[in-house]
C-alpha cells in the first residue's frame, strides 16, 4: 500500500527537524524515517572513522539509541544533522577508547572549505618537496597517526572532523559548539604544529628510508 493511500505523510517534504518534532509528539514512523534518511551517510562515516564495519554498525545503533535517550534535551530549532554527528562522534570515541584504538585522518582528503583545494598533506608540506614520497602509504599513515596523537585533544578533534569526517567549518562549529572563527584558528594551529613535526622528522625519515 502506498504512503498516499495509507494516509501517511510525504516524508521527503519534511525536514530533519520536523521529523524529530513528530517523533517527540509520539510518531514512531518519523523516527524510523530519520534512521532511514541517515543510514547510509552516518554509517559510512562511522565505518571510515572506526575502520571496522561491525563496530560501525554497533555505534550507528547506539547513536540512535542515544538520540532517543536524549530526546528531551533536544532544543527545538537546533539542526538535527550536526547534533546526530555530535552523538555519533562521541559514541565512536567511546568505542575506540574501550577497544584501545585510535583513528587517523586521510592524507588525501580535501580541506573543508570550498575555497580551499589543498589536501591535508599539501597543507603540512607547504611548498616543500614531500619528504615521505618514497614511503609506503601505511608508513605515511603511521607518521600522521603519531603526529596527531601529540596534538592537544581540542586541536585533534578539529583535524579529524575537517579532514576525515569532511565537515564544513559551520558544521564543525555546531558539533563542537564554538564559533566558526575558532574552528579556523584551531585548524590553522593544528596544521602549523603538524608542519613543525613534519619538518623535524625529515632527517630521521630520510635516514630510515635510505
Amino acid at each position: 500500500m502506498s504512503r498516499a493511500r495509507a494516509g501517511l505523510p510525504n516524508w521527503g517534504r519534511l525536514s530533519d527537524e520536523e521529523l524529530l518534532d513528530r517523533y517527540r509528539a509520539g510518531d514512531t514512523d518519523a523516527f524510523t524515517e530519520l534512521v532511514r534518511r541517515y543510514e547510509r551517510e552516518l554509517y559510512n562515516y562511522l565505518r571510515r572513522y572506526l575502520g571496522d564495519a561491525t563496530l560501525a554498525e554497533d555505534v550507528f545503533q547506539n547513536t540512535f539509541l542515544q538520540l532517543h535517550v536524549k530526546l528531551e534535551l533536544y532544543e527545538k530549532g537546533r539542526l538535527v544533522r550536526p547534533w546526530l554527528y555530535t552523538i555519533a562522534t562521541n559514541q565512536a570515541i567511546d568505542a575506540l577508547r574501550k577497544a584501545g584504538r585510535t583513528r587517523t585522518v586521510s592524507l588525501d582528503a580535501k580541506a573543508p572549505s570550498e575555497d580551499e583545494a589543498s589536501t591535508f598533506v599539501e597543507l603540512i608540506e607547504g611548498s616543500e618537496v614531500d619528504p615521505l614520497a618514497g614511503l609506503e602509504a601505511a608508513e605515511r599513515q603511521q607518521w600522521v597517526r603519531g603526529a596527531l596523537d601529540q596534538l592537544p585533544p581540542y586541536l585533534k578533534s578539529v583535524v579529524v572532523m575537517a579532514y576525515y569526517q569532511e565537515l564544513k567549518y559551520r558544521e564543525i562549529a555546531e558539533v563542537l559548539e564554538i564559533p566558526v572563527g575558532t574552528v579556523k584558528s584551531r585548524l590553522h594551529a593544528a596544521v602549523q604544529k603538524l608542519a613543525q613535526a613534519w619538518r623535524e622528522s625529515q632527517p630521521v625519515m630520510e635516514t630510515e628510508a635510505s
